[in-house]
């Protein structure tokens, strides 16, 4: 049995930003109620060299809208990287859903062999098929910066668990 690259991407990427939304969300309140000033959480960082958590929820979305857009075929959305709050991250991740739910299934047809270009044009670019490039790096990225929100979050205190982690599947 083989699955398709949409099934092996879009609804993973829609169901972790579903969580991710409901982790700001989670995060907002816990400001709120604990009289947290936002900017704390949202520049909060598990050691001096990582992302914040503002920059950590932006990569993530990064990826979330890039790696579909490639393997379909279509242009990147380019975004501004200039929130602020918990409702602008919040409104970044309702953009990028929309984004990704608007591909159709058949633009990912024969995109595990789709030759995708990282970093085009410098020292460090590198080919993947479509397949390694989602199995091996995007998806990978893309957890990465998902589970740091999370840990960032729940480090701060905000009480979350696996349950909010993983969202509705």
């Amino acid at each position: 049995m083989t699955i398709s690259m949409y099934s092996a991407s879009v609804p993973v990427f829609k169901q972790m930003l579903g969580s991710l939304d409901a982790l700001l969300a989670k995060a907002a309140a816990h400001a709120g109620e604990r009289k947290i000033d936002p900017p704390a959480l949202l520049q909060a960082r598990l050691f001096p060299d990582m992302f914040a958590l503002t920059r950590q929820v932006q990569v993530a979305c990064d990826f979330a809208k890039s790696v579909p857009a490639r393997l379909a075929g279509v242009e990147v959305p380019s975004y501004e990287d200039n929130e602020q709050g918990f409702d602008e991250l919040r409104a970044r991740v309702a953009t990028t859903l929309a984004f990704i739910d608007g591909l159709e299934a058949t633009l990912f047809e024969g995109s595990e062999q789709r030759a995708i270009v990282l970093r085009p044009g410098t020292p460090k670019e590198r080919t993947l098929d479509g397949q390694t490039y989602l199995l091996s790096y995007g998806l990978p990225q893309f957890f990465f910066h998902v589970t740091t929100a999370y840990a960032l979050l729940r480090h701060n205190g905000v009480e979350v668990g696996k349950r909010d982690f993983m969202g509705s599947y």
